[in-house]
């Protein structure tokens, strides 16, 4: 039995032998809880449940119930009975990451598709590991290449900067999260897809990075039919390689879908373990688990590298005030809002310019681009504020010289916001003014 247990438990830390075993008492749902464990189990860590004519079920000690451990499993706890043994499996919360896992698609528990487990490194990394000490980190970096100009000019993204990419179904974020992978300037490329389609995950990695995009990519997928503890953990082992790499030198790009997945994980299992729900049902500890899970990315300390991230945040409605995107709003370095009228009427990326920030300006411009960003923006702010009468054929041209200017210019700031093409921001600027004066 320990055997197997090591082996299953590939590329986390080998467990130690189980020396101690407890026995269920109660299972349901994902849930499970065990008799005879108090006073050596602890939050966190790990149980294997043995069960007859099927693997071991993995499940993590989530809560107590007076002398039983509550634990959530990550896998369907059919073929549980009462009275199974349950192996306390001490040490499972680490992983030793290596370069072998670059050009892989792993699970949560670091296995690759087809079974195999990559090899390990020499080093071991803390799962749960606490942010880098704050006054010790760098700065953000210099300003960096996406290939998009709404980015490159309006919405800079520095090198260990946190950005959120806010949008509804079927706006165009997935297209846009795989050609920031592909464009952005990185060492590394980590990318954690929790709680999509298994259709979704087949098509990332083949159609949207392909070969080239792999080969110094690692994929973290956990689909949408997985239990919770299953997503949670899979968010964790990808914000941990990408530590990995970060504490080698490298900079690492980030792309994370989606922080509202991880949440609801996180709710499910909190809720589970007898937190009391409150707005939206997520219960207090959502945002401190947001938080601290967010503030692992960013520049690292002196003579490491940095991870730049994007995560992406799902609002239902385009509701922007929902609780998971207020409190991602409030913790990230910048927001993209993408707009389903802009979507529907054909511009892609459909960034909202109006509704998005990066808080990397004014800082990463000069003098001179930012003034050229605040002339636009009032120029965009007065089409958009003017678009209803405009279209309805109310608005009598010299009635305001700046909406008609806007008019004028609106259809080249549009075209500007939708280009793609390895062009960098020095580039972008230039464009920027010459639209702005040739038509201005």
């Amino acid at each position: 039995m320990a055997r197997s247990l090591c082996s299953l438990l590939e590329p986390l830390e080998p467990a130690l032998q189980p020396k101690w075993h407890g026995r269920i008492c109660k299972a349901g749902g994902h849930q499970i809880t065990i008799s005879g464990l108090a006073g050596l189990a602890r939050l966190g860590d790990r149980v294997s449940v043995a069960r007859l004519d099927a693997e071991p079920l993995f499940a993590e000690v989530t809560g107590f119930d007076g002398p039983s451990l509550v634990a959530h499993s990550f896998g369907p706890t059919i073929g549980v009975s009462a009275g199974d043994k349950a192996f306390l499996l001490p040490g499972s919360s680490t992983v030793r990451p290596s370069e072998d896992w670059l050009g892989a698609v792993l699970d949560w528990r670091g296995w690759r598709i087809d079974g195999a487990a990559p090899s390990r490194g020499s080093r071991s990394f803390d799962l749960h590991a606490p942010p880098p000490l704050a006054a010790l980190r760098k700065p953000l970096g210099a300003r960096m290449t996406t290939g998009h100009a709404v980015f490159d000019a309006f919405l800079p993204l520095c090198r260990g900067q946190r950005i959120g990419l806010f949008a509804g179904s079927g706006v165009g974020k997935s297209m846009l999260l795989a050609s920031l992978a592909r464009r952005v300037e990185a060492d590394v490329c980590v990318i954690a897809l929790v709680g999509e389609r298994g259709r979704e995950v087949c098509a990332f990695v083949e159609n949207a990075l392909g070969e080239q995009g792999m080969a110094r990519t690692v994929v973290i997928a956990t689909t949408s039919d997985q239990p919770a503890l299953a997503k949670r953990q899979g968010a964790r082992l990808a914000m941990t390689v990408a530590e990995y790499f970060r504490a080698n030198g490298r900079h690492v790009l980030l792309i994370f879908d989606s922080l509202t997945r991880f949440a609801e994980a996180h709710r499910e299992i909190a809720l589970a373990g007898g937190e009391p729900p409150s707005l939206h049902a997520y219960p207090p500890s959502t945002f401190q688990a947001i938080a601290s899970f967010v503030e692992r990315a960013g520049p690292g300390v002196e003579g490491e590298g940095d991870i730049t991230a994007i995560f992406s945040v799902l609002v239902a409605g385009s509701d922007m005030d929902e609780p998971v995107a207020d409190m991602a709003r409030g913790i990230l370095d910048g927001h993209v809002v993408l707009d389903r009228a802009i979507a529907e009427r054909g511009r892609f990326p459909a960034v909202n310019v109006r509704r998005s920030v990066s808080r990397s300006l004014p800082q990463a411009a000069s003098d001179d681009q930012n003034a050229l960003l605040r002339e636009a923006r009032a120029l965009i702010a007065a089409y958009e504020e003017s678009a209803l009468i405009i279209q309805a054929g109310l608005y009598s041209p010299g009635a305001d010289a700046q909406v008609d200017r806007a008019v004028r210019i609106w259809p080249a700031l549009d075209a500007f916001c939708a280009e793609v093409g390895d062009v960098g921001p020095d580039a972008r600027f230039q464009k920027l003014e010459a639209i702005l004066a040739e038509l201005g």
